[in-house]
């Protein structure tokens, strides 16, 4: 019989690289390292245009954001939507943004 088992290390591999392959290289970034005083924009999914939208109404940091964040209590659903009726986000963006926080969390909380 063959074994066709595959090794645990080329699995992490492959889950490694698929990850890479769905997420950007900003989000990347931003879940590589404590978060600190940036600024809004460097959450994935947040450029120029939501980034002002999210200043003009005092989401001016990347943390103030993950304030909103943990007050809705980690339900990137609910985030998604309050980010979407926020800033005018649509779908692709929020959910970025919402993943990006749910890593960066896990991560470093």
């Amino acid at each position: 019989a063959i074994n066709w088992s595959i090794p645990d290390q080329l699995l992490l591999e492959g889950v490694e690289r698929l990850k890479m392959s769905t997420t950007s290289q900003k989000h990347r970034d931003f879940v590589a390292e404590p978060m600190g005083d940036k600024p809004v924009t460097a959450l994935s999914g947040i450029g120029e245009v939501l980034g002002k939208k999210l200043e003009e109404q005092g989401f001016d940091k990347a943390f103030v954001v993950l304030g909103q964040f943990l007050l809705l209590r980690k339900d990137r659903e609910l985030f998604a939507e309050w980010l979407k009726d926020t800033s005018g986000a649509n779908s692709r963006q929020a959910a970025s943004c919402s993943q990006c926080l749910t890593e960066w969390c896990d991560a470093f909380l």
